[in-house]
């Protein structure tokens, strides 16, 4: 049998690096564009790459992007971009892999969502709005194509330690910290061990996953 292909979108985040080394010790086939190879938010870049790519087996929709300001001082790009990157963009890369997924009768597409889409912190209107609507369409997407095999499911893999957040002031960092009643932050090893064991979950589909100690409302 050939190996399962998986496609990365956002390859040089540190999300991205660590599914890719974990992907291949489970024996997948990576292709982990960046940015620079790979924009999401171009449609015709989208399909061109998709294109030529014989099977995808996993997509993982990982690419994201922030400008964080308070909704008084954001301005249409802010906005534009922000959706652009974390929702429309998963929406273009899901669309062109959907039909060959279809054809196989199989195949997963996982969204990489955020906390933030559950309790949205100040200054991320944006980013709280594309993510929050990145479960609303893996879910609407998982009810269109189960019927043909595909599965569709979101992980909100919580607060890494990467280079988005090393940015981040020691104040907002233990401000996070706190929120957790562990007080343990999940390693990005952590979140990336998920994805792969969620791929070998063939019945799980229409789902998304909270990973860290955060503790949120039922309604």
């Amino acid at each position: 049998m050939k190996p399962k292909l998986a496609l990365i979108t956002g390859g040089a985040g540190d999300l991205a690096l660590e599914l890719c080394e974990q992907l291949l010790v489970a024996g997948y086939e990576i292709k982990a564009p960046s940015r620079i190879e790979l924009d999401v938010s171009d449609t015709g870049a989208v399909e061109d790459f998709i294109k030529n790519c014989d099977q995808i087996d996993l997509l993982i929709n990982n690419a994201g992007l922030t400008k964080d300001q308070p909704i008084l001082r954001m301005n249409e790009s802010d906005w534009d971009d922000v959706i652009s990157v974390n929702l429309k963009g998963a929406f273009f890369c899901a669309k062109s892999v959907l039909l060959k997924m279809m054809r196989q009768r199989s195949g997963h597409i996982i969204n990489i969502g955020s906390y933030s889409a559950l309790r949205p912190p100040i200054g991320q209107a944006n980013y709280a709005a594309a993510k929050a609507a990145l479960i609303g369409l893996s879910q609407s997407l998982a009810a269109e194509a189960g019927s043909r095999g595909v599965r569709v499911n979101c992980v909100l893999p919580g607060f890494l330690e990467t280079r988005m957040t090393r940015e981040l002031s020691e104040e907002a960092r233990n401000r996070a910290l706190r929120a957790h009643v562990l007080e343990r932050f999940n390693s990005v090893a952590d979140a990336a061990r998920f994805v792969v064991f969620l791929d070998s979950m063939e019945a799980v589909s229409g789902q998304f996953f909270q990973l860290d100690s955060r503790l949120r409302s039922w309604c």
